[in-house]
């Protein structure tokens, strides 16, 4: 009896067990599979040929085909399907839309017709589409069929018998011409025409209010200042779509019945401005727009988008607006002449009334109030006076009280603002308001005087533009430490060139870090120091030579200290500011008189000084090595509790954070630092915590410092803190650097989870699919195809390169192969001919029971590697198991003994050498016993050797640079 047959009869069935995958349906998708009979091969499929590729892509509210380089399609309804008739024939491969269907498709299939291809798109029974062309590729968009509901009501022409713009022959030709650099577009119409020319993202528009054919027959298909022009007609207009580079320049100019549109930078003049306002006379709220001329409003459906414009043409000459306005249900877009209204609530309406265009909802547009105010600067006898700079401040006569002590001043001066005012409301209070102000201010009430300004503003709008208001309230701001409101203020252009405004710039920018503007601000505002009270000359002095020791020159801050310090009744706070002030410039020039000055300040008892010279201290004796790592980290943790809200918590914290990467305690150092990450995060100290917090991060998983780490702890490091990965290649490397070592030591469903979170959290377009396709392959090394084909499917996009397109083909297959869909697998990869696929028929063969065919595929996919010596690798040697196998079911002795004189020399250095010495045995089976058959199938290295040669996969992805 032969080998062949003594397989089939005993170690046949149980071979296959060993290595077959149960199938399993995909509920998305089911597919009935036919069984082919064993020992037959697969008859070849014929390779689709190219010429018209089919891309998909899906979003939460429509799914995209798309066509690249297909111009004319033509789209039409057959009962639950869609007709998609190109111009020419082609053999499309519709894989993408058979073997996992995107939503609201069931299938598609395609037919030759009069010698061009249609092809059939199956939807589901709630589905509608919506067919077009941009920027050279047809396409149609899936979505759900919307309900019914009503379009806005056309628009009569507001123009009353105009004459007709319409030339004779229903077409106007588009004339291109080069201008000093500019693209013109000319447009001649047999009458006056009304236009709009707008820009939407990167096209600009230009609509015309008459259905002609615009004839672009003869323009470039790009130049540098477009790159496609598409043209449009609808029921009342017509329009060009152009696509440019974004933010470039356009024109619109309009003689007689000519229109010519230029588009790059010009000399052109700017169009008339069309103003908009609120209407208050209208019932509901409404928006009133003034276009001279206006002719009609035509609805301009955006086939890039998918949704409808509301364009408003007028007769030259041209009138726009500059810029976008957007509000809460609709933007204003910036146009060269005529108005576009893109709409985000469905009942908007647009209706046009002579020159008047007016844009409203049945219950009417949120708008803000139009009231406003007017104010004079005249201050009642007696109170606070305003200061000769608007601002200066007086807080020694502002704060005084007289007799009657601060509730009985405080009653007077808010008395005096109803009063202001009148019995009938309409009175005056604008001084009234600014003298309480005055006193709230000098009485160091900032946050009581930030209200009583507030207030004022609201009630009198013009104050916003006056000096001595925005300045009086900067001060308050600052006096409350809201620093970033503070700068609001003086940043008005009404204070742009006060120099004591000044002086409180350079204040704010010192207690927020930035040194070099402190400086700047300081030296334009430096007239008005002496008009300061004594006090506040010693605070300016002080944050001057604090921003002097942050740009480096501390000689400078010991004179500004010096200086400070001989002002008159300095209060002992202000003085130890100073002094903490002057140690820092000490450490700065390495003096050692600033050790002691920092550690008798740290016992002063004001926190907000103890706490910066604690921080100090221990940072300057740890320098000297006067303590030890541990018990500086103590110390700094320590204060990094006792003292926090402001910028020494922050530098606290990131000496602390630094100090523990050095001791090699990394986890608590990522803790430390990322507890601060959001602290007042407008503060320098901040940006440079977040640096030295991603800075660590990196150095763990892309420089190598976690590599000692083992990997489990290595990956819950990571998952603690991967809100740091930056996105891009770096971050791509570090995932990458983990996988590998995940997949290493077969931790294979913690690198799914890590590459998971990346794909669903922080990736989009090809890197989300890159990313995607490793996790299919790991999920595929861990024997779940199902959930690596729901991987790549739900990863789809348009625009891939031609790589991981294969390469995602190829994940698809073997996916498709493990749920036992055969015929689907080949069908995707059918013109794939390359070695992972001839690896994937084989494995295909060798499941259907093909022996034949598995055989010759599994010999031809070993090539020539029997010329080179050397011990066989996992992945070759079950290739060679599995090929001689595969030719003894298949009786097939001649390519067993060709098998077995090439190989026969392997046997003694492979892996499991019994198992190929009974595989290749072939016409001498009496020397081989029962327990011979049992190393044959004991054979698993097809998967395993498949697993090992994707874990080298990873390995140099790992290793490359980011």
């Amino acid at each position: 009896m032969k080998l062949g047959g003594i397989l089939r009869s005993t170690v046949a069935a149980i071979c296959i067990l060993g290595v077959a995958t149960p199938a399993v349906s995909i509920s998305a998708a089911p597919r009935q599979v036919s069984k082919p009979a064993p020992r037959k091969a697969a008859a070849p499929r014929p390779a689709a040929s190219a010429g018209l590729q089919v891309r998909v892509a899906q979003a939460p509210d429509f799914t995209r085909l798309e066509f690249p380089g297909s111009r004319g399609m033509q789209a039409r309804r057959e009962g639950t399907a869609v007709v998609l008739r190109f111009p020419r024939d082609a053999n499309p491969n519709l894989s993408p839309l058979n073997v996992g269907p995107p939503r609201w498709v069931k299938g598609a299939q395609a037919r030759h017709v009069g010698g061009v291809v249609e092809i059939v798109v199956a939807l589901s029974d709630d589905a509608d589409f919506r067919a077009g062309n941009a920027d050279g590729d047809d396409f149609i968009n899936l979505f759900a069929r919307a309900e019914t509901a009503s379009a806005p009501a056309p628009a009569a022409a507001v123009v009353a018998r105009r004459p007709n713009p319409m030339p004779a022959n229903g077409a106007v030709a588009v004339k291109f011409s080069k201008v000093a650099g500019q693209v013109q577009l000319s447009f001649d119409w047999a009458n006056p025409a009304g236009a709009a020319v707008f820009r939407r993202g990167e096209a600009v528009w230009v609509v015309f209010d008459a259905p002609a054919r615009l004839d672009i027959g003869k323009l470039p298909v790009s130049t540098p200042q477009y790159r496609t022009i598409q043209a449009f007609k609808g029921p009342d207009y017509t329009a060009l779509r152009i696509s440019t580079p974004q933010g470039a320049p356009f024109y619109a100019d309009g003689v007689g019945s000519n229109w010519t549109i230029a588009l790059g930078a010009g000399t052109q003049d700017s169009p008339d401005l069309v103003h908009v306002a609120r209407d208050d006379n209208a019932s509901p709220v409404t928006l009133t727009a003034n276009v001279a001329g206006a002719t009609k409003i035509a609805w301009v459906t955006d086939p890039a988008v998918g949704d409808r414009v509301a364009v408003a043409t007028a007769l030259a000459p041209s009138k726009g607006l500059p810029s976008r306005r957007d509000y809460v249900e609709m933007a204003l877009l910036q146009s060269a002449t005529g108005l576009a209204v893109e709409t985000y609530a469905g009942d908007l309406q647009v209706t046009a009334d002579g020159d008047i265009v007016r844009i409203g909802r049945p219950k009417g547009l949120l708008l803000s109030s139009s009231s406003s105010g007017h104010a004079q600067a005249d201050a009642g006898a007696g109170a606070p006076q305003a200061m000769a700079m608007p601002a200066l401040i007086d807080s020694e006569h502002w704060s005084k009280t007289g007799s009657g002590g601060f509730m009985a001043r405080y009653d007077a001066l808010l008395g005096a603002i109803p009063a202001a005012g009148g019995s009938d409301g309409k009175g005056d209070d604008t001084a009234a308001r600014m003298a309480l102000a005055r006193f709230l201010v000098g009485s160091n009430l900032s946050f009581e005087a930030i209200g009583v300004l507030n207030a004022a503003g609201r009630a009198h709008q013009t104050l916003m533009g006056d000096g001595e208001f925005r300045g009086l309230r900067g001060v308050a701001k600052v006096l409350a430490r809201r620093y970033a409101e503070a700068e609001t203020d003086f940043a008005s252009p009404v204070l742009s060139d006060d120099p004591s405004a000044a002086m409180w710039r350079g204040y704010i920018a010192s207690k927020t870090g930035q040194w070099v503007d402190a400086n700047q601000r300081f030296a334009e505002g430096a007239r008005a120091l002496n008009m300061f009270p004594a006090l506040w000359q010693a605070r300016f002095l002080g944050a001057q030579a604090e921003a002097s020791v942050g740009v480096g020159a501390p000689d400078s801050a010991i004179r500004l200290v010096n200086q400070a310090l001989k002002l008159p009744n300095i209060p002992v706070e202000d003085q130890l500011e100073l002094r903490l002030t002057l140690a820092k410039a000490f450490e700065a020039k390495n003096d050692v008189r600033a050790l002691p000055v920092f550690q008798a300040i740290s016992r002063c008892g004001i926190d907000r000084l103890a706490a910066p010279a604690t921080l100090h201290a221990i940072q300057l004796r740890l320098a000297k090595n006067q303590i030890s790592a541990d018990i500086a980290a103590k110390g700094l943790d320590a204060l990094r509790f006792h003292w926090r809200g402001d910028g020494v918590e922050l530098d606290t914290i990131r000496a602390l954070g630094q100090l523990q990467i050095k001791q090699g305690r990394y986890r608590e150092a990522l803790e430390v630092l990322h507890s601060a990450s959001n602290v007042q995060s407008d503060l320098p100290q901040a940006v440079a915590l977040r640096n030295d917090l991603n800075t660590a991060f990196r150095s763990l998983f892309l420089d190598g410092l976690a590599d000692g780490m083992q990997p489990i702890q290595a990956v819950g490091l990571f998952y603690d803190f991967q809100d740091l990965t930056p996105i891009g290649a770096d971050g791509d490397q570090m995932v990458r650097n983990l996988v590998r070592r995940l997949v290493d030591v077969d931790l294979l469903d913690e690198a799914a989870k890590l590459l998971k979170y990346q794909v669903d959290n922080r990736l989009n377009g090809v890197p989300k699919a890159q990313v995607a396709t490793d996790l299919a392959w790991i999920y595929l090394m861990d024997r779940k195809p199902e959930s690596a084909l729901d991987t790549i499917n739900a990863t789809r996009t348009t625009i891939l390169p031609p790589a991981l397109n294969a390469e995602r083909r190829l994940a698809t297959a073997r996916a498709l192969m493990g749920l036992g869909r055969y015929d689907a697998a080949l069908e995707v990869i059918e013109a794939d001919k390359s070695r992972d696929a001839e690896d994937v028929r084989a494995e295909i063969a060798w499941k259907q029971h093909a022996w034949p065919q598995a055989g010759a595929l599994y010999e031809r996919s070993l090539a020539d590697r029997w010329k080179t010596p050397g011990v066989l690798n996992p992945a070759d040697e079950s290739k060679l198991l599995r090929s001689a196998v595969a030719f003894s079911l298949a009786d097939d002795d001649a390519s067993l003994g060709r098998l077995r004189q090439r190989y026969g020399a392997f046997v003694e250095g492979a892996r499991n050498p019994d198992g190929l010495r009974v595989a290749l045995a072939g016409a001498d089976p009496g020397s081989l016993s029962s327990t011979d058959f049992s190393k044959v199938t004991a054979d698993n290295e097809a998967f395993n050797g498949w697993v090992a040669k994707m874990k080298d996969r990873f390995r140099p992805q790992a290793s490359k640079a980011g």
